[in-house]
């Protein structure tokens, strides 16, 4: 494929030049972060952002981040940025932290859903950082994926979708982290978490002394967002032996049911087909794995996907905030 770039083992600094131009030009191209990959274009240019509304199917009420490489680059889209807001980014960028801030008019109407308010983040990923900054333009770039799917963390699992709709497509490995950035907005001096991510609530306390947790921690019209082509439920509880004993009773009730359960409970379930997310002691694993294996086990039509949750806490937040919506909020949580 000649808009394919293969830059896993190394970056070639000219092929990305190239791209970053093309990106600066308005077209589209497929990339990595160290969230999920991402497909971007000129955040700048509202006509090659409507271009990632419709190959995506994406709502035009749901506003769409910037990515930035450096301060001045928050500074050429946001204004009237308080002392706290800085702070945060001071402390949080570079890495899965976007926060919404007031835009200027630069920012066209189509990446903020007609709002005076723009989401910045500030990847921690070297392809996506220098993209960014070769391009000279700060990167309007959702999750790559089709709207109503799962997001990819792997070229392989979106490569189906968008080879034929983007212009340039950079390979970069698995995505670190896997999951979706935490998303903030301060709000009368206080930070209040719009989705978990991997920057929890704890470490934002840390730097603002309060935090509020939203209860809706995504907007209506995405909440469909990660939700899969057969039905699914999550179990969760602090016992794991009633948990465990809940799965089974759940599973005898399927043909064909898959579990995806930690790397320490395989060996509890031998007459179901399981798959392992990661160790329960490693929220970083699971949180890497959760939608690529989401995805493996959607291609092998089961009946039912019964997904073994976490705590919520610290990151466990994040992890259980986007399997819930995976399971359209079927849940059972099991008393300790």
């Amino acid at each position: 494929m000649e808009n394919y770039f293969n830059f896993k083992k190394q970056i070639n600094e000219i092929e990305l030049n190239k791209i970053a131009a093309q990106i600066k030009n308005g077209k589209l191209v497929l990339f990595p972060t160290e969230t999920v990959y991402g497909i971007g274009t000129n955040g700048l240019d509202a006509e090659a952002v409507k271009r990632i509304y419709q190959i995506k199917g994406r709502n035009f009420k749901n506003p769409i981040n910037l990515l930035v490489s450096s301060m001045e680059m928050v500074e050429m889209v946001a204004q009237d940025i308080t002392d706290l807001e800085y702070q945060l980014m001071e402390t949080f960028f570079p890495g899965p932290f976007t926060l919404i801030l007031k835009k200027k008019s630069c920012v066209p109407a189509i990446v903020t859903a007609t709002s005076n308010t723009v989401g910045v983040r500030m990847p921690n990923h070297e392809i996506a950082r220098k993209l960014i900054a070769y391009a000279g333009v700060p990167i309007a770039a959702p999750s790559a994926n089709i709207s109503g799917k799962l997001s990819g963390t792997n070229l392989e699992d979106i490569l189906a979708d968008f080879s034929d709709k983007v212009d340039f497509m950079i390979d970069g490995g698995s995505c670190h982290l896997g999951i979706e950035s935490t998303i903030v907005k301060v709000i009368d001096g206080i930070p209040h978490i719009l989705r978990p991510g991997a920057v929890t609530s704890e470490q934002i306390k840390q730097i603002s002394g309060q935090v509020i947790v939203e209860s809706s921690n995504l907007p209506s019209h995405d909440l469909k967002h990660y939700q899969l082509g057969v039905p699914s439920i999550l179990i969760s509880g602090k016992n794991e032996e009633k948990t465990i004993t809940k799965i089974k009773e759940i599973a005898k009730n399927y043909d064909f049911p898959i579990l995806l359960t930690f790397s320490e409970n395989q060996n509890q379930y031998h007459t179901i087909h399981v798959m392992d997310i990661g160790s329960k002691n490693n929220l970083e694993e699971i949180s890497k794995n959760i939608f690529t294996k989401l995805r493996q086990a959607e291609k092998l039509k089961p009946d039912i996907i019964i997904i073994e949750g976490v705590e919520k806490k610290g990151l466990g937040l994040a992890i259980m905030n986007r399997l819930l919506n995976v399971c359209n909020h079927h849940c059972i949580e099991m008393e300790s």
